[in-house]
């Protein structure tokens, strides 16, 4: 019959076409909706952060540098004789003691010496800081804030330099740094990887591999997807418990009489490592159970056939066929752990420590708890090495999932050329 098709009338079928077409570009849509949105926020994030890095700094000094050597306004224009003989008279009995038995007045290089000058001598403070789009577009405020405070002066500054990096904890945030809140943070991420990814592959091999399919298994899995989302600040309470308190006498080093610290009390690098080993744990679980999901039971069936162990199938079959789904879920579960703070704070980590961690029974810091507290302050200039800080951490991040995915890549290979 004219004008019929084998689904029904041309025109139904040609409504029921344009609809699905409509419905098609009307998702599509969506979607690309969803990720402009997405990235939008990522780069509205990405520049409120950076605009924090660099920006005007109003400063004064407590004694101007004209005021030490006539005509000159920078401690940068001093020669060599007049910074040594500015920092032999002007330092303090103490502090030039410490300087001179860290390293001779003599022996320090031209910067060491401006430093020293500009530090001990001129001593800046910030009055107020101002980030890079406001420094761009509010130059008039700028100038009328250094006309209300005489002898003050503007610099541009970037927060975020390498001295920033190699420096400690200071309570000047022109100073300060974050060497020892990015040592404590490497140690902290280094037990956590060496607890959390055996226990976690092994745990998973068993649960995948092993186990029965019984009742109590059931619930056994069905609690670890639980535990993969138990807010963070549990597994501090459990780590305090555990580690801190029922444990001190290995996690402090008090069993190991030569890595004793009386003064950390079991609030040490090995009990935050162990804390965020368990936070990661389940994650670490459920994602390597569902990588040896993805391996087709025809490649154990293989190996059983030509006279294969069942650990023999897993050891050389089911683990490198799935080794590099099981590295992608250590890396965003180390990702995670490297950003928590609440666990850490809960067991005892410090919020200021200038002592650089010597091992896994020292008291430590990490670079999101060193931008808690420097967030918390009320002077604008610790919002700005908070943020400085906030990139060393996004930095670090990118460079070890970086080495993490070049190494699971490599890996994956070495394996399809085996194959």
């Amino acid at each position: 019959m004219s004008g019929m098709h084998a689904f029904g009338k041309a025109q139904d079928v040609a409504a029921l076409m344009n609809r699905r077409r409509a419905n098609g570009v009307a998702w599509n849509l969506v979607f690309i909706l969803s990720t402009a949105l997405a990235v939008l926020f990522l780069l509205l994030l990405v520049c409120s952060i950076v605009d924090s890095v660099f920006g005007y700094a109003v400063l004064t000094d407590e004694i101007e540098p004209s005021a030490l050597v006539p005509a000159k306004s920078s401690v940068g224009d001093f020669s060599r004789q007049e910074l040594e003989e500015i920092a032999l008279t002007r330092l303090s009995s103490g502090v030039l003691r410490r300087v001179e038995h860290e390293k001779p007045i003599a022996q320090r290089s031209d910067k060491d010496l401006r430093d020293l000058v500009e530090h001990y001598v001129v001593k800046p403070k910030v009055l107020r800081t101002w980030g890079f789009w406001d420094s761009l577009t509010k130059m008039a405020e700028v100038s009328s804030f250094i006309a209300q405070n005489p002898g003050s002066y503007a610099s541009f500054r970037s927060w975020l330099t390498p001295s920033f990096i190699v420096s400690d904890q200071s309570a000047d945030p022109l100073r300060a740094g974050i060497r020892t809140a990015l040592l404590g943070s490497l140690w902290i991420i280094m037990i956590t990887f060496l607890f959390a990814f055996p226990v976690g592959v092994g745990a998973a091999i068993y649960l995948q591999e092993y186990a029965l399919d019984t009742r109590l298994n059931r619930i056994l899995k069905l609690n670890i997807f639980n535990l993969s989302a138990v807010p963070s600040i549990i597994y501090g309470l459990l780590g305090l418990a555990v580690f801190v308190r029922a444990m001190e006498p290995f996690t402090s080093g008090a069993l190991f009489r030569s890595f004793t610290d009386n003064t950390a009390n079991g609030r040490t690098i090995v009990s935050g490592g162990l804390t965020l080993g368990l936070l990661v744990l389940p994650i670490i679980i459920i994602n390597t159970q569902e990588a040896l999901k993805a391996v087709p039971d025809s490649l154990r069936m293989s190996a059983y056939g030509v006279g294969a162990t069942k650990w023999q199938t897993i050891w050389y079959q089911v683990l490198p066929v799935s080794v590099d789904r099981i590295l992608t879920g250590t890396i965003l579960a180390l990702s995670r752990a490297l950003g928590e703070t609440a666990p850490l704070v809960v067991i005892g980590a410090s919020t200021f420590i200038s002592v650089d961690p010597s091992g896994i029974f020292s008291k430590f810091t990490t670079l999101p708890i060193q931008i808690y507290q420097w967030s918390a302050r009320p002077q604008g200039a610790y919002r700005n090495i908070a943020a400085a800080a906030i990139v060393s951490l996004m930095i670090l991040l990118l460079l070890m999932n970086s080495v993490a995915i070049h190494t699971r890549d490599k890996i994956a290979k070495k394996k399809r050329l085996e194959s």
